[in-house]
């Protein structure tokens, strides 16, 4: 169970709580302004030369096993006689392994060194419920509960004076992987449209912050903080993206990676980014192969292309990509030419600092575990802490997690 640190709340601590999800940068530190644009992102990437992660949730629960494709262990084929991909398919890695044949962006990555796959990702006593395991997932607490997402948290600890900009979720609404007790992350979907919600005739008011000289109140204090964190967070996306130009083509979905790059080629000091194929994408129950192939087509040239954008923009070093999706699918097809809810997954990280392969102990496909599920052999939260201690730099992970996990030997 989750510790209750505090009795009560400050005011100050309810707001916050209330601004939670408004799309708004976080507090602190100074606020950037739009008309010091470029002098502000020379100076956040001078400030920001420490390393960047970037989360890509696949939602839905994706089919690892059709994924990266055991193609030489028979069991495969015997509890998939039909929607099993045939090894001339696939695009080869190794005498065990294919990708999906879609994949031609992750085999350019496998085959270049800039993608480890991590097999057997999961959890004790799964759930099958796509809602409770990505909560799971986005708190790093299976089985429990955690009030605050493992990003946010991670971006608290990182940072306590909680500074402007620190965490971007590009999306509808907020994950609840990156819900942060310190921090209110920048959240936007369309970037031409981030702005402040309000009815026509407040706009022109509610895009002034006044200027009223020191204010004692420290609860007003804090909503013209949050009023100008607004503002200028706002303007600074809007401005970075209307300035992206970029030649990689990243095909038909790009799963909102160009804009992750036009943050970052403009300097932005933001060191944690969540995006993710959305919509439960790759809950694939019926006739799955044809869809789950386009899926993963999608996904595969968006990533290529993003390592690409990066490469492009010279930053390819400073930035790691972690692709997960909330649990796996269950390892026999079933009647409807699909597969249902399952356990254990691979995870991916991708980038020019990953040293590439495989990891973990691969799951039996012969010994299933409750419901012919793959049995899962890496706790997910030893990629976290891989990520966190490994590519980050940041050792305090034990209370970050939930407890202590072994980081795999990832990066160059």
């Amino acid at each position: 169970m989750k510790k209750k640190t505090t009795d009560t709340l400050s005011r100050r601590q309810l707001l916050r709580r209330s601004m939670n999800g408004m799309g708004i940068a976080g507090l602190g530190g100074a606020f950037l302004s739009p008309g010091l644009f470029s002098q502000a992102a020379a100076a956040a990437a001078a400030a920001a030369q420490g390393k960047i992660l970037v989360v890509l949730e696949l939602s839905g629960g994706n089919d690892g096993l059709n994924t990266v494709v055991p193609y030489g262990d028979d069991a495969y084929y015997r509890h998939r006689p039909s929607i099993g991909l045939a090894k001339d398919e696939l695009r080869i890695l190794d005498d065990h392994f294919g990708l999906n044949p879609g994949m031609a962006g992750f085999e350019r990555l496998y085959k270049d060194g800039k993608m480890a796959i991590i097999h057997g990702c999961g959890y004790a006593n799964p759930s099958y419920s796509h809602f409770t395991s990505m909560a799971y997932w986005h708190t790093a607490a299976p089985n429990s509960g955690e009030e605050f997402g493992w990003v946010g948290r991670l971006a608290d600890d990182m940072a306590p004076e909680a500074p402007s900009n620190y965490v971007v979720n590009i999306a509808a609404r907020q994950s609840l992987a990156v819900r942060s007790q310190k921090h209110v992350p920048v959240v936007f979907d369309q970037p031409n449209r981030f702005m402040r919600e309000a009815f026509f005739e407040e706009k022109e008011e509610l895009a002034l912050v006044h200027d009223v000289g020191e204010v004692d109140n420290p609860s007003r204090r804090y909503l013209l903080d949050i009023a100008r964190s607004a503002n200028d967070a706002s303007a600074l996306v809007r401005q970075a993206w209307s300035r992206y130009d970029s030649p990689v083509d990243y095909g038909i979905n790009s799963l909102d990676l160009p804009k992750v790059v036009s943050l970052i080629d403009a300097g932005m000091p933001t060191r944690l980014y969540y995006v993710s194929y959305r919509n439960n994408a790759f809950d694939t129950h019926v006739f799955q192969n044809n869809l789950h192939r386009r899926l993963l087509t999608y996904t595969s040239d968006a990533v290529a292309a993003f390592v690409q954008d990066l490469e492009r923009i010279g930053r390819a070093d400073d930035v790691v990509l972690m692709v997960f999706s909330e649990f796996g699918r269950r390892v026999p097809e079933n009647v409807s030419l699909g597969t249902d809810h399952g356990a254990a997954n691979n995870m991916f990280v991708i980038g020019d600092s990953v040293k590439g392969g495989h990891y973990g102990e691969l799951p039996s496909l012969t010994e299933l575990g409750e419901g012919d599920n793959l049995a899962f052999t890496t706790d997910f939260r030893r990629v976290y802490q891989t990520l966190i201690s490994g590519w980050l730099g940041h050792q305090n992970s034990e209370q970050l997690l939930n407890g202590r996990f072994e980081p795999f030997d990832l990066f160059v």
